[in-house]
């Protein structure tokens, strides 16, 4: 039945294609070759996008660089700078996304957990936000770390980069709801922050 059902589904959603190209002048000129060739440049398009979309989070790591290395710092260490800029970065953005639906949406007297979650997004953004500039700090501001942890700590400054085009994925993609996404985010968010702690830590140690 599952089978059957889906190519039900199938042909319902591809067969009006082959239908078109059949009842019209198409298949008389041999145009197959031109839907091909269209078809090959939409999906050219359509991982352009993609990749335009995952490069939007990295703006995020232009915007915590200058933030790190170009603000002035009132003699505090790199351990308390880099909590500073983490810690300020995730209150704009919580200001910024979910003030404003609190405040309409909380204040009602209809019980909902939609606005928990949000709140336990923003810690999990909380938790990124300060992961990325510790990261952030051991990739411009840290010059004697050891050259074998370089590539892992670029690595984890990507994945937290891509973290919102990641969950955007989740949502719009595969069609998680809204706690299951959340669920995803705490988690990653923790274990992040303690790969983040682990490089830090490393990098702190002397070298031989």
């Amino acid at each position: 039945m599952t089978v059957f059902h889906f190519f039900n589904c199938a042909i319902l959603t591809f067969g009006p294609h082959a239908v078109y190209y059949s009842a019209t002048p198409l298949s008389e000129y041999d145009t197959l070759g031109t839907s091909v060739k269209a078809a090959l440049v939409y999906l050219g398009t359509a991982l352009v996008k993609e990749l335009l979309k995952a490069l939007i989070g990295f703006i995020d790591v232009a915007g915590l660089y200058f933030a790190l290395t170009q603000l002035t710092h009132r003699n505090i260490s790199q351990n308390h700078k880099f909590q500073a800029v983490g810690l300020g970065w995730a209150f704009a953005d919580s200001v910024l996304h979910r003030l404003a639906p609190l405040w309409v949406g909380a204040r009602g007297l209809e019980f909902t957990w939609d606005y928990l979650l949000q709140g336990l997004e923003a810690n999990a953004n909380l938790v990124l936000s300060i992961s990325l500039a510790a990261l952030g700090s051991l990739m411009w501001l840290r010059k004697n770390k050891p050259k074998t942890l370089i590539p892992i700590i670029y690595a984890c400054a990507g994945i937290v980069a891509t973290m919102p085009s990641i969950t955007s994925y989740l949502r719009r993609g595969l069609g998680w709801q809204f706690p299951k996404v959340v669920g995803f985010e705490l988690f990653t968010s923790l274990v992040m922050a303690f790969i983040s702690w682990q490089l830090f830590s490393a990098c702190q140690r002397p070298s031989a």
